[in-house]
């Protein structure tokens, strides 16, 4: 009796033993498969959580003032746009984009750990009239936004467009990207380029002044989007060529990536290489190369000017360089009239005087005592 007592004691510890392993395990498991759970996101809030949303303590305000802006429900961290932007509502959100919005006056702020914020929105007249709204976006990351009605005092009102149906454009060819590059890029100027593609309308309503979005990615980097307004109407059926115009910061060259974005899908993506700017480069080596040729010069001229000279240098520099030697240099020279040599006499005969003919007097021409003596008139 004792023994099967013992046995079932056993027994009942590795029981509680083995409920102890799978209750460790079932904790240590449980965060990866509540993660891995359909409808959870990746920064591990659960699709339950709250979606981003957007509080205006006060609804109407004048131009000139400033409301307060609250928000909840946004990822940690995460940069957004506040705009006051007409014509929309948030049941159609910004119907024109950002041409609706009061783009210089809006503000930027970023969410704390929780996701929530608070900041001051100054009041301005959008381009368009109302209904307006707060328009609240993400600018980098995951898109996400939201609208709170908020009216403009004395902004004029004017109804919404009617909404007959919905509309659905999609990209019926190839995109392409057309134009060249000018001179003026090879010295680093900003290149630029069409984006070319053609839409066709899959909805039952007509889609009118269409808003896209171009990004532009280098590397690995995310594309930076900018938006492009087309003007013009797609009938439902109907297809259209677009031109948007796509340009890079100065001095850009590498691989890029150009995508087109309408609404929240990608509708193509284009590759870009751009040459390097070897203007640049070779205006660089080419100051690099004059400049300490002309400081070179410089100095050595310096140099010259400072070193001590010789004597006998400086008296040939100071004879090249005075104007009155070279005149004197030029002029006659006065040439002292030299002796006649007095012939030898023979011997025996007297030495003449050492006395020098005159130049004007020689002895052919002195008068012989042969010679009749001209007498003048008495």
């Amino acid at each position: 009796m004792t023994g099967r007592t013992g046995a079932a004691t056993t027994r009942s510890d590795g029981r509680e033993r083995a409920a102890v392993l799978l209750a460790a395990l079932l904790a240590a498991l449980l965060p990866a498969l509540l993660l891995s759970a359909p409808g959870a996101h990746a920064d591990g809030r659960s699709a339950t959580a709250p979606k981003p949303a957007v509080t205006l303590p006060d609804k109407e305000a004048g131009k000139g003032g400033s409301i307060t802006v609250k928000g909840s429900g946004w990822r940690s961290g995460a940069l957004l746009m506040l705009l006051i932007c007409g014509q929309s509502s948030p049941a159609r959100g910004v119907i024109g984009g950002t041409n609706s919005c009061a783009n210089a006056d809006g503000r930027a702020v970023t969410t704390d750990t929780k996701g929530a914020f608070s900041t001051k929105l100054p009041v301005s007249e959008p381009p368009v009239p109302c209904p307006c709204v707060v328009h609240v976006a993400t600018v980098t990351g995951e898109e996400a936004l939201a609208d709170a009605v908020f009216v403009v005092a004395g902004h004029p009102v004017a109804a919404l467009p009617k909404q007959t149906g919905q509309g659905k454009l999609a990209v019926l060819a190839a995109t392409r990207l057309e134009g060249e590059s000018s001179v003026l890029t090879w010295f680093g100027a900003p290149p630029t380029r069409r984006l070319v593609f053609t839409v066709g309308n899959m909805g039952s309503a007509p889609v009118q002044d269409p808003v896209f979005r171009v990004g532009t990615a280098h590397g690995v980097y995310a594309p930076q989007w900018e938006e492009r307004q087309w003007h013009g109407t797609v009938a439902p059926g109907r297809k259209a060529r677009i031109e948007l115009p796509v340009e890079l910061a100065a001095g850009a060259h590498g691989d890029y990536r150009i995508s087109l974005k309408y609404g929240t899908k990608v509708l193509a993506e284009q590759p870009w290489g751009v040459g390097r700017p070897w203007g640049v480069t070779l205006f660089w080596i080419l100051l690099c190369l004059v400049v300490p040729a002309a400081v070179f010069r410089i100095g050595m001229a310096v140099v010259d000017r400072v070193r001590p000279r010789s004597a006998h240098a400086a008296s040939r520099r100071g004879r090249r360089a005075s104007p009155l030697a070279g005149a004197t240099a030029r002029l006659p020279r006065l040439r002292r009239a030299h002796a006649a040599p007095v012939p030898a006499a023979p011997a025996g005969e007297p030495r003449a005087s050492g006395t020098a003919a005159l130049p004007w007097f020689t002895p052919e021409s002195a008068p012989s005592e042969h010679s009749p003596t001209t007498k003048g008139h008495t």
